[in-house]
């Protein structure tokens, strides 16, 4: 009886000795897709530290979050990644994120970063791409943009719901400040639909349903390397184009909290960044030794960033939202 209790214990402690600690992130669809950064990611921190790193995908980062204020303290989510700037101060209302204890002092953004909450792991630059091979004059500013001819359609992302969306309405608001509605009335007949997230915004402009998408300046990106294809391009806005750098944060709740830290702490390594450019379509927040890819040399670089306020986002979204939705349901 007493060999059998303790080939028991032994065998039980052979199991804690070797059961692997899972991770759990939750993020969007594209970030989490097979062609997407995550398989790479997941391999690679599986490996360094003996653990399961595992990736929720929901269809947006908002819809992640969503997801993890209607689960609360239960959620399953050790991390959220995905959000932005604009939209960390709503993450941080929440009250479910703990603080990083991540030293940032090495990121190498084109905005210098203080948040103690949230770290960053890429950035870009928000832009209309287009079909080089189909439209030959693009428009060089949204004033343009908004004087096409009549039978012009661009394809755009809810504000709602996605960050490219939510992008798209500052960087009007923060050209056009009380005049912004005026505009989104102008552009509204040139809107050919509105989607809930970027992955079905983009392709439908691929199948060729619209003259434009909102989009990435990094995105003509992956079009050059994967396929060789240099017709797609970004409208290129003299005036400056919005930023967007996306981070992510570790959840109160969270049982793995060391785990979840290293993860964040991974994302500012050379490994993680090596493999942001060519899976996520993004900058890199750190240097490299390897540096970007050749495809990157040829694609465009904003000389002007446009970036509002985290705090002021939040303070005024849900009026930026209503004025929208005012200006285009008419």
């Amino acid at each position: 009886m007493y060999k059998i209790l303790i080939a028991t214990l032994v065998f039980i402690g052979s199991m804690n000795l070797y059961s692997k600690e899972t991770l759990t992130i939750y993020t969007y669809d594209s970030f989490a897709a097979s062609w997407g950064p995550a398989p790479l990611i997941k391999k690679a921190f599986d490996k360094k530290y003996n653990c399961d790193l595992k990736f929720v995908a929901t269809d947006s980062s908002i819809g992640a979050l969503r997801k993890v204020q209607i689960e609360g303290k239960n959620t399953k989510a050790d991390i959220l990644l995905g959000l932005d700037t604009n939209t960390a101060e709503l993450a941080r209302k929440t009250g479910l994120f703990a603080k990083s204890g991540v030293d940032t002092s090495k990121l190498t953004l084109p905005k210098k970063w203080s948040d103690d909450e949230f770290v960053p792991f890429d950035y870009s630059y928000f832009a209309f791409v287009y079909d080089s091979n189909k439209l030959k004059n693009p428009p060089t500013s949204l004033k343009e943009l908004a004087n096409t001819p009549k039978n012009f359609k661009i394809i755009i992302e809810d504000p709602r719901s996605s960050t490219p969306g939510l992008g798209l309405l500052l960087w009007v608001k923060s050209v056009y400040k009380d005049k912004a509605k005026e505009y989104w009335k102008k552009l509204a007949p040139h809107i050919l639909t509105v989607t809930k997230g970027w992955s079905e915004a983009y392709n439908l402009f691929l199948k060729g349903e619209a003259d434009m998408v909102f989009s990435y300046t990094t995105s003509p990106a992956y079009h050059i390397i994967e396929e060789k294809k240099y017709n797609y391009k970004t409208a290129n806005f003299k005036a400056g184009h919005y930023a967007q750098i996306e981070i992510a944060g570790i959840l109160k709740s969270s049982k793995h909290k060391k785990l979840a830290k290293e993860f964040l702490n991974f994302m500012l390594s050379e490994q993680f960044a090596n493999i942001i450019p060519t899976t996520n379509w993004s900058y890199p927040v750190v240097k490299t030794q390897k540096g970007l890819p050749k495809g990157y040399s040829t694609i465009y670089v904003p000389k002007k960033m446009i970036l509002m306020d985290g705090k002021t986002v939040e303070k005024h979204r849900k009026a930026y939202i209503n004025e929208w939705l005012e200006a285009i349901s008419k």
